[in-house]
């Protein structure tokens, strides 16, 4: 039931009155007849090595009362490339902390799937891999057509492959997708761009990230795309990287590209309560349809403290989505599309910022792959306290008085530092780092008397 009764109606129910152009078997279509009907798609992050449990998870996402697609989230062993000792696992049933795609068969994992994944409930595979060919071939065997990642975002946060590895890895892999779906299935790609080490990166920087990568994936053969950013520390601002990203998408990838923008519910160091872990699953959810997201992946009350449950899982889907429904409820108009050129009344700042970024990009070369290459060698793309081989690691950010995140120091990119008053660089202690790692999960475990979320950030020093 929705909040006053009314009821929630399932994703079967997405039918708009006409065909839609993207095939009736494509995920971004399924996220734009919900949008277009006013409704917020929420999605878990769930993964089981045993696949009669993957099987009930996916069931029980489906189930939920909200609008929802699947996940099938990949297990470490798969995420290397080290197929061998996940096969090994699988013989030995052991329990891993995902799903085991390439040691399953096709057929094992069609199982799974079967007469749950389908036109009303597509599946996501999610995985975190700089090496994704194999992951590609086995969910295309297994009848799937979505996945995510990205040259940059699933290289630099996760291991020490170099980064034109895996812009190579990744140019293959999204020709491969393009070519093993067949019609009427449409590939899709999410690029994780921002969300890039889940907190501490200025808005703009993961703005640009996320788009650099959606037009990398488009130049390689993908026509579907969402573009990503995580809730991060200040409402205002995390609603003017969502519409930058709407605006920009507009402005750079290609015309006939199918493409929505996917919020992450906030990714760093979580609230220990139950209560506090509630409020921010409900202010992402407010956030996302305020700042025109079409999909929300969630975080459980429990992710503070282990890997959440089937149920858990559950309960957040229907938590997002009620909040979600109020939200849209207040809105002046129900559908979540909107306009790419709606900016909150001009030109912000993040936008400013990463339109700089993507067009200092865009200015080494017609070859993307190789111009993100050279923009992290020169320093152009920096992304901060990032310990990977080929990131510069001269950016340094901070939480400002009112919340916001800005930039103490900038290296070679193409915008300036924020300095203090005096025109002084603005300093960044270790206390401040520690309290800006903490700062949400703070604000939300100890509300203010009366219930309010306390608004004020730690200062810089």
């Amino acid at each position: 039931m929705r909040p006053g009764g009314t009821v929630l109606t399932a994703p079967e129910d997405l039918r708009d009155g006409g065909p839609d152009p993207r095939g009736p078997e494509s995920f971004g279509g399924f996220v734009a007849r919900a949008a277009r009907s006013g409704r917020l798609v929420v999605q878990p992050r769930m993964g089981f090595s045993d696949p009669a449990r993957m099987r009930t998870g996916l069931a029980a996402t489906r189930s939920a009362a909200a609008v929802t697609v699947g996940t099938l989230t990949i297990d470490s062993y798969t995420r290397v490339g080290d197929h061998a000792a996940a096969r090994t696992a699988v013989a030995e049933g052991a329990r891993l902390n995902g799903y085991p795609i390439t040691a399953h068969s096709a057929e094992r994992t069609r199982a799974v799937l079967d007469g749950i994944a389908g036109p009303a409930f597509p599946v996501q595979v999610r995985h975190g891999s700089s090496r994704p060919g194999a992951i590609v071939r086995a969910l295309a065997a297994a009848g799937l057509h979505a996945t995510e990642g990205g040259p940059v975002s699933y290289c630099l946060p996760y291991g020490r492959t170099p980064l034109a590895e895996s812009v190579e890895n990744w140019a293959r892999a999204c020709e491969l997708l393009a070519e093993l779906v067949p019609a009427p299935g449409l590939p899709h790609l999410e690029s994780f761009g921002g969300c890039m080490l889940g907190q501490l990166c200025p808005p703009g920087l993961l703005v640009a990230l996320s788009l650099l990568e959606a037009l990398f994936f488009t130049r390689h053969g993908i026509r579907s795309v969402s573009l990503s950013f995580a809730q991060q520390t200040d409402p205002a601002q995390d609603a003017e990287a969502v519409r930058a990203l709407h605006r920009l998408a507009a402005e750079f990838l290609p015309p006939d590209t199918d493409r929505h923008v996917v919020l992450y519910t906030y990714m760093g160091v979580y609230p220990r309560t139950e209560r506090g872990a509630t409020l921010l699953l409900e202010a992402s959810a407010r956030l996302a349809v305020e700042a025109g997201a079409q999909r929300l992946i969630v975080k459980t009350a429990a992710e503070a403290h282990r890997i959440p449950t089937v149920r858990e899982n559950l309960r957040a889907l229907e938590t997002a989505a009620a909040a979600a429904d109020l939200a849209a409820r207040a809105r002046p108009r129900a559908p979540i599309v909107p306009d790419p050129a709606a900016d909150g009344g001009g030109d912000t700042a993040v936008y400013r910022e990463a339109r700089a970024f993507v067009e200092a990009v865009l200015d080494l070369g017609d070859n993307l792959g190789r111009a993100l290459r050279t923009a992290f060698a020169r320093g152009v793309l920096d992304v901060p306290y990032c310990l990977h081989p080929d990131n510069a690691g001269r950016s340094r950010s901070f939480l400002d008085s009112a919340g916001r995140l800005r930039w103490a120091e900038t290296g070679g990119m193409p915008v300036p530092p924020d300095t203090a008053p005096d025109g002084a660089p603005t300093p960044l202690t270790s206390d401040g780092l520690l309290a800006a790692l903490y700062s949400v999960a703070t604000r939300y475990d100890t509300p203010a008397p009366g219930g309010r979320i306390l608004s004020a950030a730690p200062s810089p020093s």
